[in-house]
């Protein structure tokens, strides 16, 4: 296959030519979300000749995604947004690697992965993973390209890059609260455009072109197509290194504690706990109980305030994966959790048997 060919059009730029298409090829960019950012993200990323792609997203995808997440058809709805991506990527184009990879970032998984790479897009909705993110690129040292959305409106800028500022420079409170899409909903052509002008930061630190959002934040409003770019200045914080993030993250992660569900059978009906459900509503099988409540993952970090500190939570999802998941954010904020070994399809066996019996 002619690469020529294939990227002729960008070629003939002056400030592309020959040698910044070798610069895109030799390249390796990871993307942390495949959701809305992310399908605007990974097309225009592969398009352009970036060598090697890594993707990864532990969800699944579902109908209410594809409305903004375009590089997904109808028939793909619950199968892994990471691997309909791969397949979407190769086939806009084979000269590309990619990468995929079906698990949560999370601490134990975040170093290894991020030095493989050379730039680390952030497309995620989660203000605790953006945390990790930040910081994990510290300590590998690798630029972060960010991206939000709220509604009508979206944010762009550069972390980390040429020790410039970080995320935790702009953004130092880790307590703040964000609204996801689901609760404050989102127009798909927001994240296509915030998603696309990642994508220009990421090409432009490749190619060495342009003005790199370091140091400043691009904001853009659709809805009357205004922008304005402010700067903020690196803070001077306490230097974050591999065994400061591992004490940070990895401590919460080991402190997750796992019960089986025939061991708490006799509390299904207690005043005292609560089954927290985080699967999304339309999986099956259902579990019905007393004191059982159903917040989606995606959801959880913003409808943490439904929750009773007060009472000993048991956190369940499908197989016992999402729920650690879980269970690491309510740790943080303090709650009494303990995350179900096996998940809804291990308690569903056991509850038939208590039936039987």
């Amino acid at each position: 296959m002619n690469t020529t060919d294939r990227y002729n059009r960008q070629m003939i730029l002056p400030e592309i030519g020959e040698q910044g298409q070798d610069k895109l090829a030799q390249s390796k960019v990871l993307v942390i979300g495949a959701g809305g950012l992310g399908a605007a993200v990974l097309p225009y990323l592969a398009a352009a000749g970036v060598g090697e792609i890594g993707i990864i997203d532990h969800d699944v995808i579902e109908i209410s995604n594809l409305h903004r997440q375009v590089i997904y058809k109808s028939d793909a709805v619950g199968a892994y947004k990471a691997e309909e991506a791969k397949l979407m990527l190769t086939a806009l184009n084979p000269l590309v690697k990619v990468n995929s990879f079906t698990e949560k970032l999370a601490a134990n998984n975040a170093i290894k992965l991020f030095e493989n790479y050379d730039i680390i897009v952030d497309a995620t909705d989660s203000i605790a993973i953006k945390y990790l993110i930040n910081d994990a690129c510290i300590v590998t040292n690798k630029p972060m390209v960010y991206g939000s959305i709220f509604r009508f409106q979206g944010q762009v800028s550069v972390f980390n890059y040429q020790n410039g500022p970080t995320y935790r420079c702009l953004y130092p409170n880790e307590n703040t609260e964000a609204q996801t899409c689901t609760d404050a909903g989102v127009i798909g052509i927001t994240v296509g455009i915030i998603g696309m002008l990642q994508a220009n930061e990421v090409l432009k630190m490749i190619l060495g072109i342009g003005e790199v959002l370091s140091g400043k934040i691009l904001v853009y409003n659709i809805l009357n197509n205004e922008q304005q770019k402010y700067d903020f200045d690196k803070n001077e914080t306490p230097a974050i290194t591999q065994e400061t993030f591992e004490k940070q993250y990895l401590k919460t992660e080991k402190l997750i504690e796992e019960i089986r569900f025939d061991l708490v059978l006799d509390e299904i009906d207690s005043d005292e706990v609560l089954f927290l459900d985080v699967r999304n509503e339309d999986e099956t099988p259902k579990i019905v109980l007393k004191n059982n409540i159903r917040i989606p993952l995606s959801d959880l970090e913003n409808e943490i305030n439904k929750l009773d500190k007060n009472k000993t939570i048991y956190v369940f999802c499908q197989s016992g994966v999402r729920s650690k998941t879980a269970a690491e954010l309510l740790l943080k904020q303090q709650f009494k959790v303990k995350s179900i070994i096996g998940g809804a399809l291990e308690m569903k066996k056991i509850l038939e048997t208590k039936v039987i019996t």
